[in-house]
């Protein structure tokens, strides 16, 4: 398997909006050291030469930590840099078509906000599913919001794993709950904040007991069931 659950379950994207004459290797360290478990380099204004450098560099923290790393929407920079994979979205490039390019080991994951664009990706060969904006978010202003009922449809609806974006900080995690989604996927709630490392602990602790109750399911039910 490329991508497994866990490796889901806290995944950073990075911004350079909060830098602050810091570097984005520090910044994407001190969430890794913090459990991070999945970092995606995301760049909109880098230019392609400073962008590979960059993406080169991470990709080798990444390995240090043994954190899966992709590339946003930049195929070739992917390719290029060696990243694990990259993540597309509904106006690039289809999962089938990178799937192509990228060959069979790679990682690859496809934004989602129906059912319909969900089991069209899994078709194609998406690893996983960001869906989302789940909750308003400022990191993407053009962000349409998806209800928690189309959450929970898209996840029941395919058998690759989901992770929830959008909005998602420590104090609305939890009420992600219940939905099926293995993780959720953020942006500012750990490169918005002082202290990086402990945002991202915080909210790792925070992850892993909203999914709880799926854990929990299975063994109930047998459990029932045995009775």
């Amino acid at each position: 398997m490329r991508c497994g659950k866990k490796d889901l379950l806290l995944y950073a994207v990075t911004d350079r909006s909060w830098l602050f004459g810091e570097s984005l290797y520090s910044q994407v360290e001190k969430a890794l050291k913090g459990g991070a478990t999945f970092i995606q380099l995301r760049e909109k204004e880098l230019d392609e030469k400073h962008f590979l450098e960059e993406a080169k560099e991470i990709k080798k923290l990444c390995k240090r930590y043994q954190v899966p790393f992709v590339i946003n929407d930049n195929v070739e920079i992917a390719l290029a840099a060696d990243a694990d994979g990259v993540h597309v979205g509904q106006s690039d490039m289809e999962a089938l078509d990178v799937r192509a390019k990228l060959g069979p080991d790679k990682i690859i994951g496809v934004s989602a906000q129906t059912v319909k664009q969900a089991l069209l990706a899994q078709e194609q060969g998406a690893d996983y599913l960001g869906v989302g904006a789940v909750f308003p978010t400022g990191s993407k202003a053009d962000a349409d919001e998806v209800s928690q009922e189309t959450l929970k449809a898209i996840c029941a609806a395919v058998k690759i794993p989901v992770i929830a974006i959008g909005g998602i900080s420590k104090d609305n995690v939890c009420k992600l709950s219940g939905n099926g989604i293995c993780g959720i996927a953020v942006i500012s709630a750990i490169f918005a904040q002082k202290d990086i490392e402990n945002a991202a602990r915080e909210l790792k602790r925070l992850a892993e007991k909203m999914i709880e109750p799926e854990n929990d399911i299975n063994p109930h039910i047998m459990k029932e069931a045995a009775v």
